[in-house]
C-alpha cells in the first residue's frame, strides 16, 4: 500500500524531482552500504589493532622480564663458577667476592646465601643469622634445587622469614635457588645457592604498563599461580578473582573468553627458561565505546556525503531537466496547433536528436495536413467525375431507346429486364454517396451494366463472373470494375468480327484481393498499356465513361497505398487482362470505423 502511494506520488511529480529522488535514494542506499562496510571494516581493524598492540606490549614486557631474569641467572653463574667452585670453604671465606657481586646488584637482590646439603648456612650477604627454629631443608626452594640439580629454580613470591631481623620487618622476595658443589679440603659436597630477588623490583617492571580499553597485565607461573597482579591484594583477600588457571593452559597468542559474565580478550606470552606467562586482559566492553565513536564518525561521514550528493544531484537534475522543459514548451506549442513553431534542439545529443525528430514530425504533420486537404479535393473531384460519367446522357438515351424499341416490338419481358437493370445500376452508382462498397454490390453493379450493354449491342458478346464466396463480404472501391469492363467493350470488341467474351474473376490470396477483367479483344501494345496508366490528359469519350483506367488506378493507390493498384497484361490480337490489386479487408470492419477510414 505504501509503495503504491509512493509510486502514484512519483507519477504526479516532475521528471526533475523524480531524477533528484531516484539519485538521492540510490546515493543513500550506496552510502549506507558503504557505511556498514566501513563500520564493519573499521571495527574489525580496531579489534585486530588491539590484538596486535597487546602482542607488542607483551613482547616488550617479555624482553624486559628476560633481561631481568638473565641478570639474576648471570649473577648466579658468577657466584657459582667464579667464586664458590674455585674456593675451599674449609680454609677460606667467599664473603668478599659475594659482597662485591651483591653490591653490583643490590637494586634487584635482597640477599645472597650459601647453604650446605644439611641446611647449614655457610655464608650470607649481607650478614644474616638463621632462625633457630627454622629448618631450611623444608623450604620449597631448597628441596627443588636438590631434586633438580641441573636448573635454576624460581619460587613464587613469598615472605622470606628464615633470617633473624631486629626490625621484625620481612620483605617479599622471589627465591632463585640452584644446586652447587662445595669444596672442603679433599672432598666435595652438595650445597644450595640462594638469591632472593626483590619483589618490588619486579613490580617496577610492571609499573605504568597498561593495555588499551582499560586492560591490565599480570604474571603467572607454569603452575598457574599468580606471581604478579595489579590487584593482587584484592585477590589474596578474596575480594577479587582472576581466571589464571585457565590462562595457564592457553597457548601464546590472543584468546576470547567470558569471565565474571563479561567478555574479554586475553593475550598470552610465555617467558623463556622459567615457563612463566605474561597475561594481558582487555575487556571487550571497552571496545564497545570505541565502536560507538566509530559509528558516530561513520554516520557523520554519511551525512556529509549525503549533503554533497544532494547538492550534486540537484545540479545534475537541473542540467538534465532544463532542456527537457524547453522541449516540453515547444511540444505544447505544437499541441496547441502552432505547427510553425521552432522546436528547441539544444543541450545534449539525445535532446538535440529528439528536438530534431519532433521538428521533423511537425513538418511532416504540416505537409500531411496539406496533402490530406489536396487528397480530399481530389477524391471529391474523382467522385464527381464518376457520377457525371455514369449519368452520361448518351448512355442513358441509348438505353431508353432500347426500352422503347422493345416495348414497340412487344418484348415486354426484355424491356422490364432492362429497366430493372438500369434502376439497379443507378442505385448502386449513387450508393448514398459512399466510396467503399462490398464486393457483392460491385459485382451486381457490373452485372447490370453488362446486361444493358449486352442488349444494346444485340448480344455481340457474352460475359461470365466468377467469385469465391469468401470474397463477397470484402470491401472494394465503388464503380471500379465498370470502367474496366467499359474499356473492354468499346476498345476491345467494337471492331471484332466474331463474338466477344468478357470474364470477371474475383479471388483472395492471404491478405490480398485480386479482381480481374479479361477479354478476347484486339489487345494493346506495351506503349499503349504504359500510356493508359501514366497519361495525365483526360479527354472524355462520347462512347466511354470518361473516368478511364487511369482514374481507377489512382483511386486504388489513394485508398490502399502504393503497393496496390492496376496491372495490365495485353498483346495485340491476344486480348487484354486488367487486374486490380486491393487489400483484403472486411466491409463490416470499415463500416464500424467509418467509410473514410484509412485502410493502408
Amino acid at each position: 500500500m505504501i509503495f503504491q502511494k509512493l509510486r502514484r506520488m512519483l507519477e504526479n511529480t516532475s521528471i526533475r524531482y523524480n531524477i533528484f529522488i531516484y539519485f538521492t535514494v540510490t546515493s543513500l542506499a550506496a552510502s549506507i552500504l558503504i557505511g556498514i562496510s566501513l563500520y564493519t571494516r573499521m571495527s574489525g581493524q580496531m579489534f585486530t589493532s588491539i590484538q596486535e598492540e597487546n602482542q607488542i606490549v607483551l613482547q616488550q614486557m617479555s624482553r624486559s622480564m628476560d633481561v631481568y631474569l638473565r641478570g639474576v641467572i648471570k649473577l648466579s653463574d658468577s657466584l657459582y663458577y667464579n667464586v664458590i667452585k674455585n674456593a675451599d670453604i674449609s680454609r677460606e671465606s667467599v664473603k668478599k667476592e659475594m659482597t662485591i657481586l651483591y653490591e653490583n646488584n643490590r637494586d634487584n637482590v635482597e640477599k645472597i646465601a650459601l647453604f650446605s646439603r644439611r641446611g647449614k648456612m655457610v655464608q650470607a650477604v649481607p650478614a644474616a643469622i638463621l632462625k633457630e627454629d627454622i629448618s631450611v631443608c623444608d623450604e620449597a626452594w631448597f628441596v627443588s634445587a636438590l631434586e633438580k640439580t641441573e636448573n635454576i629454580h624460581f619460587s613464587r613470591p613469598h615472605v622470606q622469614y628464615i633470617f633473624e631481623n631486629s626490625e621484625n620487618r620481612y620483605n617479599w622476595v622471589i627465591s632463585a635457588a640452584r644446586a652447587v658443589e662445595i669444596t672442603k679440603g679433599t672432598f666435595t659436597d652438595q650445597g644450595v645457592l640462594l638469591i632472593d630477588m626483590r619483589y618490588d623490583s619486579l613490580e617496577q617492571l610492571f609499573d605504568g604498563i597498561t593495555l588499551g580499553n582499560g586492560g591490565y597485565l599480570y604474571l603467572i607461573g607454569n603452575d598457574g599461580e599468580i606471581l604478579y597482579h595489579p590487584d593482587e591484594q584484592l585477590i589474596y583477600s578474596g575480594q577479587a578473582e582472576e581466571n589464571n588457571q585457565v590462562a595457564s593452559k592457553y597457548r601464546d597468542g590472543n584468546h576470547e573468553e567470558k569471565f565474571g559474565g563479561k567478555k574479554r580478550l586475553v593475550t598470552v606470552k610465555t617467558i623463556g627458561y622459567t615457563g612463566w606467562k605474561l597475561v594481558g586482559v582487555t575487556p571487550l566492553s571497552g571496545m564497545t565505546l570505541n565502536k560507538i565513536k566509530t559509528l558516530l564518525l561513520v554516520v557523520f561521514i554519511i551525512d556529509l556525503v549525503m549533503f554533497l550528493l544532494a547538492m550534486i544531484n540537484s545540479f545534475i537534475s537541473s542540467k538534465i531537466t532544463d532542456p527537457i522543459k524547453e522541449l516540453e514548451k515547444s511540444v505544447n506549442e505544437i499541441e496547441a496547433g502552432n505547427l510553425n513553431t521552432r522546436v528547441y534542439s539544444g543541450s545534449s545529443y539525445e535532446i538535440r536528436h529528439l528536438g530534431t525528430s519532433i521538428q521533423s514530425m511537425a513538418d511532416r504533420i504540416r505537409k500531411l495536413m496539406a496533402d490530406i486537404v489536396a487528397e480530399h479535393e481530389s477524391k471529391r473531384k474523382t467522385e464527381f467525375d464518376v457520377l457525371q460519367s455514369q449519368i452520361n446522357p448518351h448512355f442513358l438515351y441509348n438505353t431508353l431507346d432500347i426500352i422503347v424499341w422493345m416495348i414497340e416490338n412487344e418484348q415486354k419481358a426484355d424491356a422490364v429486364r432492362v429497366v430493372t437493370a438500369l434502376a439497379r445500376f443507378f442505385r448502386i452508382s449513387l450508393s448514398k454517396g459512399k466510396s467503399i462498397i462490398p464486393v457483392k454490390d460491385e459485382l451486381e453493379h457490373v452485372r447490370n451494366y453488362l446486361m444493358i450493354q449486352q442488349m444494346r449491342f444485340k448480344n455481340r458478346f457474352t460475359f461470365a463472373i466468377e467469385a469465391e464466396d469468401q470474397v463477397m463480404d470484402l470491401a472494394c472501391l465503388k464503380l471500379m470494375l465498370q470502367p474496366l469492363v467499359e474499356n473492354s467493350i468499346y476498345h476491345g470488341m467494337e471492331f471484332m468480327d466474331g463474338d466477344g467474351e468478357i470474364k470477371i474473376t474475383v479471388k483472395r490470396d492471404g491478405e490480398d484481393l485480386y479482381m480481374s477483367v479479361e477479354d478476347n479483344g484486339l489487345g494493346m501494345s506495351e506503349e499503349q498499356v504504359e500510356k493508359m496508366l501514366k497519361d495525365t490528359g483526360h479527354v472524355p469519350s462520347k462512347r466511354g465513361s470518361g473516368i478511364g483506367v487511369k482514374n481507377v488506378n489512382e483511386r486504388l493507390l489513394l485508398y490502399f497505398g502504393k503497393e496496390y493498384g492496376l496491372t495490365i497484361e495485353s498483346e495485340p490480337d491476344e486480348g487484354t487482362k486488367v487486374t486490380a490489386h486491393l487489400k483484403a479487408v472486411r466491409y463490416e470492419e470499415l463500416e464500424k470505423k467509418g467509410e473514410k477510414a484509412d485502410v493502408k
